[in-house]
């Protein structure tokens, strides 16, 4: 099984386009990770979910992706921590509280061996 890796990066801009490109960002880390054998969850992809609930008059604030967040903060097993904001710097924290294995870029997570990766 692969460690689960959460993507702690700054998400929160002033306009669609860089919360986008904050987003891509964040989707180009894990595509990484994932490609060393981790199991990585992108918070970002709630930027979608944030359209949704706008073009809907369902208003969700910070507070309610935070929370929407930890608990997949708590189950995972390593914290991607790149890039300061309100929000990342919060999570780094929990992840130190938890115990969980900081990394600070995708490059230095190691690669894991994987049942494809290793040989019979």
């Amino acid at each position: 099984m692969s460690l689960k890796i959460y993507i702690a990066a700054p998400y929160s801009a002033e306009t669609v386009d860089q919360r986008e490109k904050n987003t891509k960002i964040a989707i180009d880390a894990a595509i990484c990770l994932y490609k060393k054998g981790y199991s990585p969850y992108i918070p970002h992809l709630t930027h979608w979910v944030d359209k949704q609930a706008k073009e809907s008059v369902i208003e969700l604030n910070w507070e309610d992706y935070m929370r929407w967040h930890k608990p997949w903060l708590e189950a995972c097993d390593a914290l991607l921590y790149f890039g300061s904001s309100r929000g990342t710097d919060i999570e780094l924290e929990i992840a130190k509280y938890l115990g969980k294995i900081i990394y600070y870029s995708a490059e230095e997570a190691p690669v894991l061996k994987t049942k494809e990766t290793v040989s019979t």
